[in-house]
């Protein structure tokens, strides 16, 4: 299974960084998590395009992980594909239909389906799939993917705490917010020093910071040695292209 980041940066624009969004790739399955802003065009240069991801699994319904959700399905419609699935926590339905409602020419262009999940087990374009609840703003599901190499798992964005350092334990590839370094006051997301401690115990083959604000810029070593001095692991900030094997 690979890994692809498409978009590593936050709501605040960042010219290198576009907002969220994941594709995942493991032969003819492609699995699409999040779609911020920008990520139609990383995904545009990718080896499957857009014409090739026909489902979108959301973490949450903050904009920026869901604005280019119908520029996605535009560009599948313009180029001849006829079906998109999106997937996410309770109210992605009611998300779908609203923003249908403000582009109502988009409706039924494609075969759309709209499926919602919880904190439990399922299975999405092929890939199987655990949940659970994160600590943000608003509800939203972290997801662990299980790889015949190692399991990979996202926790969308989400304070670090217990629950989810344990629930992605022994994963392959471990991709984590860190929003902000530590001398900014935030809640709902993590910061160097809060993240080490929750991972600090735990196992991981590498974990892949994420989800970056203007605030990290230039703040990258000090970030890293906060996490480091906490936690014993392989940690990288991710960057949008990279790709890595899990």
């Amino acid at each position: 299974m690979y890994l692809t980041f498409l978009g590593t940066g936050s709501a605040m624009a960042l010219p290198d960084r576009a907002q969220t969004g994941l594709l995942l790739d493991d032969g003819d399955r492609r699995l699409l998590v999040d779609c911020g802003a920008g990520v139609l065009h990383r995904l545009a240069g990718t080896d499957a395009g857009y014409e090739g991801v026909s489902t979108v699994l959301l973490t949450h319904h903050h904009l920026d992980h869901v604005s280019d959700l119908l520029a996605l399905l535009k560009a599948r419609w313009l180029a001849g594909e006829d079906w998109l699935e999106v997937v996410g926590p309770r109210g992605t339905k009611a998300l779908v239909d609203d923003l249908l409602s403000a582009f109502d020419y988009l409706d039924s262009r494609v075969d759309l389906r709209v499926r919602e999940v919880g904190a439990h087990e399922f299975s999405v374009a092929g890939f199987d799939v655990s949940a659970r609840e994160t600590r943000h703003s608003v509800d939203g599901l972290a997801y662990r993917f299980a790889g015949a190499a190692g399991d990979l798992t996202i926790s969308s964005d989400t304070e670090a705490f217990e629950g989810m350092a344990a629930f992605a334990d022994g994963s392959a590839v471990l991709v984590h917010d860190c929003s902000f370094p530590d001398d900014v006051d935030v809640s709902n997301h993590p910061t160097p020093s809060t993240l080490g401690d929750a991972l600090a115990g735990h196992d991981y083959g590498r974990v892949y910071l994420t989800h970056l604000y203007p605030h990290t810029e230039g703040r990258h070593d000090e970030m890293l040695d906060a996490v480091e001095r906490r936690y014993d692991g392989d940690v990288r900030f991710a960057r949008d292209g990279l790709r890595v094997e899990c």
